[in-house]
């Protein structure tokens, strides 16, 4: 399935044929560079590698350089696979995002934008405590007992507790990361 990369600019609105106001999401995507070509023969599959948005060569290791100048590229910041790409491509050609010119939906996926370190009421909705009367000083928010006492003397897997909160990479459709967005308007820009 072919692919570009890219990343979100912001939120908009349009109004849709029946005159809802509508809300977008602006994202620029591309363009993406041909940095590597997998070949069966070579890699034992078929793929090929996009480059986006380029990146400072200080900032940039050695072996990836190395890389790039093979390619005949400036160094890029991101890298990505896709499989099954339309059409005969070779070591530099730029993709834009005329790609999806004929295209009616197209497929997004991303990573969420995380909440950092949470404690267990916002992390996994536990009540607190309860009341903050009868002697109740400080425990509003805490999580409460982790565990039983001698027996089993640990505290068991899963446990639910605070910590790192919704940086999901490839997740679920219930948070939103992978949408079936309705392509509205493909515009390129020359800066």
């Amino acid at each position: 399935m072919p692919g570009l990369l890219g990343k979100k600019i912001g939120m908009t609105s349009v109004f849709g044929a029946d005159g809802k106001n509508v809300p977008c999401t602006v994202i620029e995507v591309g363009p993406c560079v041909v940095t590597q070509i997998k070949s069966v023969e070579k890699d034992g599959y078929e793929a090929v590698q996009l480059g986006f948005e380029d990146a400072k060569e200080k900032n940039t290791s050695a072996p990836l350089m190395g890389h790039f100048k093979k390619a005949g590229v400036t160094p890029k910041r991101h890298l990505a696979e896709f499989k099954d790409f339309d059409g005969s491509l070779n070591l530099g050609d730029v993709i834009t995002v005329e790609l999806f010119n004929d295209a009616a939906f197209v497929d997004v996926v991303a990573v969420s934008k995380g909440h950092g370190y949470q404690g267990v009421v916002k992390r996994h909705g536990f009540g607190g405590v309860g009341q903050q009367t009868h002697g109740q000083h400080n425990r509003g928010r805490k999580p409460g007992s982790i565990g039983a006492c001698s027996y089993p003397a640990k505290v068991f897997k899963g446990m639910r507790m605070a910590g790192r909160f919704l940086r999901l990479f490839r997740s679920t459709t219930s948070f939103l990361s992978r949408v079936l967005f309705r392509v509205i308007k493909v515009q390129s820009f020359q800066f």
